[in-house]
């Protein structure tokens, strides 16, 4: 075979490959219920369960115009202990959720760890109704099936960003009980008893394809006598325990309780609130905190006031892990990667797994140790101390189920 021969020859079996692999994308992308998925590969060992650091499930969800936020925010809270879970909603396009996953496939540690997933067959999801809390127990339902060592789930938008390392919660967390659920709760309903338990309401997103407002039925349900209502923060830090008895439910609460709040103006703000605090098993395993930092009108709206960079000092002291929300892009996101997170663009978070980077201009996160091993940063003293006062409130009436 003559040169020109064997170089068209090598030229015809690269682009094979290369459509064979574009085709077997393409393929996982349409066929699989959450796509993307990556297998681990020269990997170091994850050591999960007692006497190694605790490990998050990260569910986190946008809508339309949302992947590069989503991607930013995937990097602040990366680590290879955890797993990971973005959805773009149904008003988000294919082409959309193809970005994603190919800047996901981008990032060197993540094809390694293969622990960050896609969903590639996206919900409905709208702040009020019942579609947000279907999708958020359908991303739990996934991340159960995909891991078995994670220890605490965590739902984030991309509104959303971190105030800590994985490093520093996963510290703070240790010494901490993994039954424990940080979930912003209250009986006290006050207003919400009239305007958002009693009224009846259809969401139009469990059964059409576009984006449509609830509507509400013309009369008021009475308050229920079979178990008591709780509502408070939808965004939480749940215990895997917890959640399993929400999905595979060996008790009949969990369901009795979404089949109620599924005609509820806003489920995600008393479902998983309503579960733990009528369960006798969980009940007890409630820290009132949702470990956010938000700012708030008077009287408050449906949604906090957005950040910037007049809140840095007093978002790095608070003590949260997370915030929100913030506008795309927002300045305060810098000096968050900058002074707290030590990231730069388009890299991951390092932490103690991080050992390369011996040049200014490598990516520490390049190559990686012992994956198991932390190195708490600055912040984790505040976060620390804020989670030590949570705690000291347990037996307090503020903390309870009452």
């Amino acid at each position: 075979m003559g040169a020109e021969k064997k170089w068209l020859y090598a030229l015809f079996c690269a682009a094979f490959v290369s459509f064979l692999i574009f085709l077997s994308c393409i393929s996982g992308f349409s066929s699989s219920y959450y796509a993307f998925s990556l297998q681990r590969r020269f990997a170091t060992p994850v050591n999960h369960g007692p006497g190694h650091p605790p490990a998050f499930a990260y569910y986190i969800s946008g809508g339309g115009g949302d992947s590069d936020r989503i991607f930013r925010l995937l990097l602040a809270v990366y680590h290879p202990r955890n797993r990971y879970l973005l959805h773009i909603g149904t008003d988000g396009s294919e082409e959309e959720r193809w970005k994603l996953g190919m800047l996901v496939k981008s990032v060197p540690v993540i094809q390694a760890f293969g622990n960050v997933d896609v969903v590639g067959k996206p919900d409905p999801v709208t702040y009020m109704g019942s579609t947000n809390i279907a999708a958020m127990l359908r991303a739990v339902s996934i991340l159960l099936k995909v891991d078995g060592g994670w220890d605490w789930f965590v739902n984030l938008s991309a509104s959303d960003y971190p105030l800590i390392t994985q490093d520093d919660l996963s510290h703070v967390l240790l010494s901490v009980s993994r039954d424990m659920n940080f979930i912003d709760h209250t009986s006290d309903l006050g207003w919400k008893e009239g305007q958002r338990v009693k009224p009846i309401v259809v969401d139009p997103g469990l059964y059409l394809a576009r984006k449509t407002q609830i509507f509400y039925a013309t009369e008021k349900r009475p308050m229920p006598e079979a178990f008591k209502i709780f509502t408070g923060s939808p965004w939480v830090v749940l215990s895997r325990p917890f959640l399993e008895f929400c999905v595979f439910g060996w008790d009949n609460l969990p369901r009795t309780l979404l089949m109620y709040f599924t005609n509820a103006v806003l489920s995600q703000e008393v479902y998983f609130h309503s579960v733990v605090c009528n369960s006798p098993e969980f009940k007890n395993t409630t820290v009132n905190s949702d470990m956010r930092y938000m700012v708030w009108d008077n009287p408050p709206k449906m949604e906090p006031l957005f950040l910037n960079t007049s809140d840095y000092d007093l978002m790095a002291q608070s003590g949260a892990a997370f915030a929100r929300q913030f506008n795309k892009d927002e300045a305060v996101l810098d000096m968050i990667d900058q002074n707290i997170l030590k990231r730069s663009q388009n890299r991951v978070t390092p932490g103690a797994w991080c050992i390369g980077g011996k040049n200014w201009w490598m990516d520490p996160c390049s190559r990686w140790g012992d994956v198991n091993m932390l190195k708490p940063g600055p912040q984790v003293k505040i976060l620390g101390d804020s989670v030590q006062r949570l705690l000291q409130d347990l037996s307090s009436e503020s903390n309870q189920c009452r």
